[in-house]
């Protein structure tokens, strides 16, 4: 420590005597003042502990610390007039300094009039000298200028040349000697006081959403900008954030940090504190049977959530209503104010059960004046099951139309064939039930029925053409006239074969002449003939086809006990197994195949029954043995199993057998009646078949025995 430091206690050592003075004095002069040259140190003793001496005598004296390249301090001593002897000669003596002491003085003065007390962190107002693209140029103190970006500015066209600001000094010159300004800081350091005594208190700030960025909204808090995160907007996510744009709310601060200047805000915690105070409300006034006003919340499949103010309720799909509605979302939609009942109120788990169709009038109540029986009326086809169509007459009530009632002569399999939904159709009223709230509705109902008077149009014998509709096992089904079909039976198909199904001897979509042979109003069926649009042929068939003609015919089909030959002019025969010639064979097939073309004798023509019976034993009775050999080796006897005899029963034996034909058809697959039962005598008895060739075998028998 020097004696000079000894002397003055009030001055610490820590003290830098330098700061006297660059306190006073602007920048610019303590810069040049630390850019002078370094003091060659003369006066300096080389001895640093040594006390360095001063011929300044006055107490008032203060010296001057310089430092240079880790040097050691070494104590100048100033003039009289306060002033280091550095400023008024060059410590180099290179140059004298022409100015005094007190022109020195004055020029400090002047410059720290023009400059004021300006200090860096201040606030400072400054003058608009122009607008560029992205900066705003501005004037303050001597002369001095600063840019600060456009963007930091709220509104951007309304600055003009002239207009005063402020702006935070942040430094009077950067490294490039430039004055760096800022609006932004200004305004945060202006409100930030305010701002931090509302969060403090807990108090509500006004704010508005002026952008959106990436994860929620920028808010104008008094100036200066704040985040609103994007989950803090609503109580609910809000799906368009564009809308509220420009929109002024009330907002909490949540969160504040001075040195990053981060101010977060919620509107969420304003609308949750709002909700809760009308919660409780709603609590207390809640109950069952009120009508409410709500807001739509949320839709879901079966239903929409409805906010009460404080408490939501569900308002379900099926009390919406009194009509059918596939989704809530037809009814109503997210945001919406509506006015529903309360239903159900369950205040342990704060659950609601809301109606909307409950505040109208139930459209049942006098519905069988609305309504009564017979009454035509035009409704909308809403549903379609296999059974029928539901007809919506208005909202909330729906007949059924049955299948059986959509068409006078349509064969609709399925209602969709003839209707569909959203179609407008006549209907009339044929029973109410207003306690189980059905309603049954005819559509043919709607027009007169054409078989009350289709006897007279289609008298029985009448020969007409008609279009084959459908094909069945049992016949063809007819068109005579649009919605018209009659059925042929398979029996009425033919005169001379025996069809097993219609599809031998038709094909859908064939015209083909009919005869009507029967018309039923009350079981609305149409019996047709097809054969009997032809002559009889059997009173000529039976003078080509006497008892013992010999003919010739192809196997046909193959039964189980005989084969059906084709004789010329289409007409078919049977041979019976004990006449087919070969003996020890158990079935047709063991020795028979179709297409086989086999010697025949007639033995029995019934005209009635439409049958002719042949025999093949009593063709080869007269014949030569090698005939007869011939006909053996042409149908060897083949070995047969069990199964194949049973695989070998046919239905068609009946007929030829003599049983009932039309009885080996159930009676619902032909309609009942529909069918004439005309094929039921066109079969001969089994027994007296086998009769017949029974005798045949025992007269002649010995003679064929004798050529085999």
């Amino acid at each position: 420590m020097t004696d000079q430091e000894t002397q003055n206690p009030e001055n610490p050592s820590s003290e830098d005597p330098l700061e006297a003075i660059t306190a006073e004095a602007p920048d610019e002069t303590a810069e040049a003042g630390s850019e002078a040259e370094p003091h060659d140190g003369t006066g300096v003793d080389a001895a640093p502990d040594e006390p360095e001496t001063s011929d300044v005598a006055e107490p008032e004296a203060e010296l001057v610390a310089l430092e240079a390249n880790g040097a050691a301090t070494v104590a100048l001593p100033l003039g009289a007039d306060g002033i280091s002897p550095e400023l008024h000669s060059d410590p180099y003596g290179e140059e004298e300094l022409d100015i005094s002491s007190a022109d020195f003085e004055a020029l400090l003065s002047e410059h720290a009039i023009a400059m004021g007390d300006f200090r860096e962190g201040e606030i400072v107002k400054a003058k608009v000298l122009r607008v560029t693209d992205t900066m705003v140029i501005l004037e303050f103190g001597f002369k001095s200028e600063g840019a600060v970006a456009l963007d930091e500015f709220k509104d951007h066209d309304g600055i003009e040349p002239g207009e005063e600001v402020e702006v935070l000094l942040e430094s009077l010159e950067d490294d490039d000697g430039i004055v760096v300004l800022s609006k932004k800081k200004a305004d945060f350091l202006r409100v930030w006081e305010k701002i931090r005594e509302a969060h403090d208190a807990d108090e509500p700030v006004d704010g508005m959403l002026t952008r959106k960025i990436k994860g929620g909204v920028t808010v104008d808090i008094m100036g200066v900008d704040a985040f609103l995160p994007g989950s803090q907007i609503a109580l609910r996510r809000v799906p368009n954030i564009e809308d509220l744009l420009g929109q002024t709310f009330e907002f909490k601060i949540i969160k504040l940090n001075k040195r990053r200047r981060n101010i977060v805000v919620s509107r969420r915690v304003i609308l949750e504190g709002e909700r809760e105070k009308k919660r409780e409300t709603l609590v207390k006034e809640l109950l069952v049977g009120q009508v409410r006003e709500g807001v739509v919340k949320n839709i879901t499949d079966f239903g929409a959530f409805i906010d009460l103010g404080g408490l939501d309720g569900l308002l379900h799909i099926t009390d919406m209503s009194w009509g059918r509605v596939s989704h809530p979302s037809e009814l109503v939609s997210i945001g919406d104010r509506i006015k529903v009942k309360v239903l159900n109120y369950d205040r342990e788990r704060e659950r609601i059960s809301l109606g909307l169709k409950q505040l109208t009038p139930h459209p049942w109540e006098n519905i069988d004046k609305k309504f009564p029986q017979n009454t035509q009326i035009q409704g909308k086809v809403v549903s379609i099951t296999d059974y029928g169509a539901f007809v919506e007459l208005e909202e909330g009530v729906e007949g059924l139309v049955h299948i059986s009632e959509m068409s006078w002569t349509q064969h609709i399999r399925h209602p969709s064939k003839l209707v569909s939904i959203g179609d407008m159709v006549d209907v009339m009223v044929l029973r109410l039930d207003q306690e189980s709230q059905k309603i049954s509705l005819g559509m043919k109902q709607t027009d007169p029925d054409p078989w009350e008077t289709l006897d007279n149009n289609y008298p029985s014998g009448m020969r007409l053409e008609g279009k084959v509709k459908s094909l069945t096992n049992f016949g063809a089904f007819v068109e005579i006239e649009e919605g018209i079909d009659g059925l042929v039976h398979i029996s009425d198909m033919s005169w001379t074969r025996r069809i097993r199904e219609a599809s031998e001897m038709f094909k859908k979509g064939d015209t083909i002449p009919v005869v009507v042979t029967d018309i039923d109003k009350k079981r609305r069926r149409i019996s047709l003939s097809h054969k009997a649009a032809f002559d009889n042929p059997w009173p000529k068939l039976s003078e080509m086809y006497a008892v013992g003609t010999e003919v010739h015919g192809a196997v046909s089909r193959v039964l189980e006990r005989g084969v059906v030959v084709s004789l010329d002019s289409d007409v078919d025969g049977f041979v019976p197994l004990s006449q087919l010639g070969i003996e020890s064979i158990q079935t047709p097939s063991q020795s028979f195949d179709i297409g086989q073309e086999l010697p025949l004798k007639v033995i029995e023509l019934d005209e009635d029954q439409k049958k002719i019976v042949l025999s093949v034993l009593e063709y080869l009775k007269d014949k030569d043995q090698a005939e007869v050999d011939e006909y053996l080796s042409i149908h060897p006897v083949k070995p047969v199993s069990i199964d194949e005899v049973v695989a070998d029963q046919d239905e068609e034996m009946e007929s030829w057998a003599g049983e009932d034909s039309a009885e080996s058809v159930d009676d619902d697959s032909v309609d009942d009646d529909a069918v004439d039962d005309s094929a039921d005598d066109d079969s001969a008895d089994d027994d007296s078949v086998d009769d017949s060739a029974d005798e045949v075998s025992d007269s002649d028998g010995e003679a064929v025995g004798e050529k085999q």
